[in-house]
């Protein structure tokens, strides 16, 4: 039955994958999200059912459209995967169970997904993500025994307050944005969600991983100091991480000065 059960996540996380994909490509371009139907960018041909299953169609059509053999981005499939295995993953964590934390869990990785694709395409993060995911994320802080309502406002407080003392701070030196204020809203989000402990390990790991990948662009691609990297695109994954991992991490932390 748990064997049965760790499939049909993964088979909803592949099947609302395929959605976000759609999301991800018409959302920041602000197109309607359910119509026109799917269609090839290259012919136009309308994508059939059985070319339109998650992975799997990507894989018989050896990545081509079948009309025009136009390559089909493996960022497609990319997705999908992603939320199937984030979806697994989130199901292990709330005890194999299909319960409230469960739910709230892959509404939050679901979040987390578009809004990382969207800003490494885009580098825009929209507030149709962020401002409905506080609100679920403060609502779902009076049904928690690990969060209460007071720290998911600390820690959307110490999130979006942080980044935007960088913002701030940044642009009174440099007089110009180093930041977007799509990051600030996205960490208020984030904050709500995680409280404040592992808000503040999401910024650690997120800007130590932004920085390691800012240097190998300068160093390997030829960019400047000046290349502007798409914060939320690392936010998201460090947050997915705090969101399963994050209180053993920051106890195994503070563990090293209680010797």
């Amino acid at each position: 039955m748990e064997t049965m059960t760790l499939v049909l996540v993964a088979a909803a996380g592949l099947v609302f994958g395929s959605f976000f994909n759609v999301v991800i490509y018409r959302l920041p371009r602000e197109l309607n999200l359910s119509r026109p139907p799917s269609s090839c960018p290259g012919c136009g041909a309308r994508i059939k059912p059985y070319d339109n299953i998650p992975v799997l169609s990507y894989l018989v059509l050896g990545g081509k459209c079948r009309g025009c053999g136009r390559k089909i981005s493996p960022v497609y499939p990319a997705v999908e995967l992603l939320t199937a295995a984030g979806f697994v993953l989130v199901h292990l964590h709330a005890g194999r169970a299909l319960n409230l934390e469960f739910f709230a869990g892959c509404l939050f990785t679901s979040a987390l997904v578009v809004l990382g694709f969207i800003d490494a395409y885009h580098q825009i993060l929209p507030d149709a993500i962020t401002m409905p995911g506080l609100v679920l994320a403060l609502a779902y802080a009076f049904f928690r025994d690990d969060l209460t309502f007071r720290g998911a406002l600390v820690g959307a407080v110490a999130g979006s307050g942080f980044l935007l003392l960088v913002y701030g701070a940044y642009y009174l030196v440099r007089k110009k944005e180093g930041l977007g204020m799509g990051d600030v809203t996205m960490m208020l989000m984030v904050g709500a969600y995680l409280g404040l402990a592992r808000t503040l390990l999401v910024l650690v790991l997120a800007s130590f991983v932004g920085a390691l990948v800012g240097v190998f662009f300068i160093l390997r691609r030829g960019k400047d100091f000046q290349f502007a990297l798409p914060f939320g695109t690392f936010i998201a994954p460090a947050a997915f991480v705090a969101m399963l991992w994050g209180g053993s991490i920051v106890r195994a932390y503070l563990s090293l000065y209680r010797r």
